[in-house]
């Protein structure tokens, strides 16, 4: 996914809906969005992995919605880290990259350090 084309919420939830291919019921919100990324049933796979590069420039102008879809990635690992597979099966994987530019690896990192 691109970071660089969620300048603001609907883009970001745009990104998502085509690039995840989030189901007919997805509620176009942070609410909705962190729902769906720890349920994952429509997308069964062994692992799956979100790249979004330009990250720097995720909701660069909105600061409150920043720390929202930036607590749904944190609350979307925090939850894959934790699930446990059923009898005779492998967990799934979830992995998170966020790609940007050295100049903006501060900024991307003061969001979390927030959220902690």
């Amino acid at each position: 996914m691109d970071g660089g084309e969620m300048r603001d919420s609907d883009a970001l939830f745009e990104q998502f809906w085509n690039g995840f291919k989030l189901p007919d019921y997805f509620g176009w919100s942070f609410p909705a969005l962190n729902d769906c990324l720890r349920d994952l049933r429509w997308l069964a796979a062994d692992q799956y992995t979100l790249l979004i590069e330009d990250a720097g420039k995720i909701l660069s102008a909105d600061v409150e919605a920043r720390l929202d879809f930036f607590g749904v990635l944190l609350r979307a690992g925090e939850h894959w880290g934790r699930v446990k597979a059923v009898e005779g099966t492998e967990r799934a994987r979830f992995y998170i990259i966020l790609e940007c530019d050295e100049r903006e690896f501060a900024g991307v990192r003061a969001v979390f350090d927030e959220l902690m």
